[in-house]
C-alpha cells in the first residue's frame, strides 16, 4: 500500500487539485473540483471531512468506514487512512489546519480534550440537514476569510474563532453519538462481558496478566478513548475501574469455590498475590481473608 504524506496542509490541497489558501489553514470544497485523486495518507495536520455524497471505502488505521450523506470523519496529527480507489467526482467539503495555526492559544490545549479527533469505530459522526447547514456556513467563513482578508491582522483571530465553534459543533455531534450507541448496551457491555469471559476461558491471562482498557478497546474494533466514553456514559465509572471491579467479583467467586488466594490472584493475572490483596482491600475495604472469615 502506497502511503502519501500531508506533512502540510496544502500537500493536500496540492494533492487534489484545490486552491491554496493560507499555510496553515485551508478548506476545499469538493463540488467546485471536477474529480478528486483518492489516496491512502499519513497526516500531520489536523482535518475534517464532511461528505455530502457517495464515497468509495475508507479506511482509517485499522477500521473501515463507510461514510453516508451528511457524515463528517475528523483526523488528527499522526493517524493515516484514505482509499486507493480510482478517481471519482466528490460532493462535500475538508478542512484543514496545521497545529501552529493555534499555537500559543487556549484552543491549543483544547484539542486534546475534543475525542471525535480519535474516534475508531465503524461509523463516522452523523449530522442532520439542520446541523449540516451550519458546519458549511461556517466553512464558508472562514475561506471567504482567507480569500478577501489575507492581509488583514483580525485575519487569524476571526478565523481561530469560527475554528473554535465549528469544533465545538463537532464534539457536540460525538457527544450526542456516543450517548445514543452507549443506550444499546444489549451492545457494549454485553459484548464487554463476553469477551472478559472468554479472556479467562482461553487463558490470556497467563502470558498477558489482567485484562487492560486497551485490549478490550482493540478486541471491540473501538479507540481507547471512545470505549472509556461509552463505559462511563453507560455504567457512570470509567473503564479501569470497570475492568476491576468484574476481575474482583471473579475472584469472589474463586474464593468461594475453595480456591486459596494465591491460586486466585495467578489464575486472574496478578503478578503477585500481595498485588491482588492490594488492589483487593482498596476496592472492598477488607482483604480477601476478611471475606473468606465473613462467607
Amino acid at each position: 500500500m502506497s502511503i502519501v504524506k500531508i506533512h502540510t496542509v496544502n500537500d493536500y490541497v496540492r494533492q487534489v487539485g484545490a486552491e491554496a489558501l493560507h499555510p496553515l489553514v485551508s478548506v476545499v470544497h469538493y463540488n467546485e473540483l471536477p474529480e478528486v485523486r483518492h489516496s491512502v495518507n499519513s497526516y500531520d495536520v489536523y482535518a475534517l471531512f464532511l461528505n455530502d455524497g457517495e464515497l468509495p471505502e475508507l479506511t482509517y488505521g485499522t477500521m473501515r468506514y463507510n461514510m453516508q450523506r451528511h457524515s463528517l470523519m475528523c483526523v488528527a496529527p499522526g493517524q493515516i487512512g484514505g482509499s486507493e480507489a480510482e478517481p471519482t467526482k466528490a460532493s462535500g467539503w475538508a478542512l484543514l489546519f496545521d497545529p501552529a495555526l493555534l499555537q500559543s492559544t487556549p484552543l491549543l490545549r483544547q484539542l486534546q480534550h475534543f475525542n471525535f479527533f480519535y474516534y475508531s469505530t465503524s461509523e463516522p459522526l452523523l449530522i442532520n440537514d439542520n446541523e449540516w447547514q451550519r458546519i458549511v456556513m461556517l466553512l464558508n467563513l472562514i475561506r471567504d476569510e482567507l480569500r478577501t482578508n489575507s492581509f488583514s491582522e483580525h485575519l487569524l483571530p476571526i478565523v481561530r474563532s469560527a475554528l473554535m465553534l465549528l469544533l465545538e459543533y463537532c464534539q457536540s455531534f460525538y457527544s450526542r453519538q456516543q450517548k445514543s450507541q452507549s443506550k444499546g448496551q444489549s451492545g457494549v457491555l454485553q459484548r464487554l462481558e463476553n469477551l472478559l469471559n472468554d479472556y479467562y476461558a482461553r487463558h490470556l491471562q497467563d502470558q498477558n496478566g489482567l485484562p487492560t482498557v486497551r485490549y478490550c478497546a482493540q478486541e471491540l474494533c473501538l479507540s481507547a478513548g471512545y470505549f472509556g466514553d461509552l463505559i462511563r456514559t453507560a455504567t457512570g465509572e470509567n473503564a479501569t475501574l470497570y475492568l476491576r471491579r468484574f476481575v474482583l467479583n471473579r475472584a469472589n467467586e474463586l474464593l468461594l469455590s475453595g480456591r486459596s488466594i494465591s491460586e486466585t490472584a495467578y489464575d486472574l493475572g496478578f503478578q503477585y498475590p500481595g498485588h491482588f490483596t492490594r488492589i483487593y482491600k482498596q476496592h472492598f475495604g477488607i482483604t480477601p481473608t476478611d471475606f473468606l472469615r465473613q462467607h
